[in-house]
């Protein structure tokens, strides 16, 4: 099937992706957060294990617990929810770690350009390899021990606009070999 986007659209679409820690007042809607969910899932894992797993919390009271044991997570107070990213350690592909954070960060990566793509304002939140925030956010979350918490994805209604801008630098690219 033909892409129905073109190449400046994607391209604009990631390049004006950026992270919004500013929000309005406002939740968001039972579809979209269905549509982020089936964004983050549409992503590749290895072998097809899909081990993302998502705890999506909208409770004031649930983010209130969140958001003073993820750094610079304070603006989960503002946002309309968080999205806790977590991977079983099961289900990943050999039980590696490494497979499992892979795919949860690209079931975040595609989280993050729906929100965007939605209007949404979105930051993402770093809770693996921070054992005091992984303890934590178990803890709050009352996740089982093979499930592990990768990252929280703040979204809502952005009350800040950032322009949009590349990040490309040629000197990190090489050819052919190092």
């Amino acid at each position: 099937m033909k892409s129905q986007v073109t190449p400046e659209q994607a391209m604009q679409l990631i390049q004006s992706r950026r992270s919004i820690r500013v929000y309005e007042p406002g939740l968001v809607s039972p579809g979209i957060v269905q549509q982020l969910l089936e964004a983050a899932m549409a992503a590749p894992s290895a072998v097809a294990k899909d081990p993302w797993r998502f705890v999506v919390v909208q409770s004031a009271t649930m983010l209130e617990k969140l958001a003073p044991v993820l750094s610079n997570g304070s603006m989960l107070l503002q946002a309309g929810m968080g999205i806790v990213v977590c991977g079983d350690l099961e289900a990943a592909h050999d039980r590696q770690l490494s497979f499992l954070l892979q795919d949860c960060a690209a079931a975040i990566q595609n989280l993050l350009l729906c929100a965007h793509a939605h209007g949404l304002g979105a930051c993402w939140l770093g809770i693996h390899p921070r054992e005091p925030r992984v303890s934590a956010v178990r803890e709050i979350l009352s996740l089982p021990a093979s499930v592990i918490p990768v990252g929280c994805v703040a979204v809502g209604h952005p009350a800040e606009v950032k322009p949009a801008r590349t990040r490309y630098n040629e000197a990190f690219v090489h050819w052919d070999k190092w």
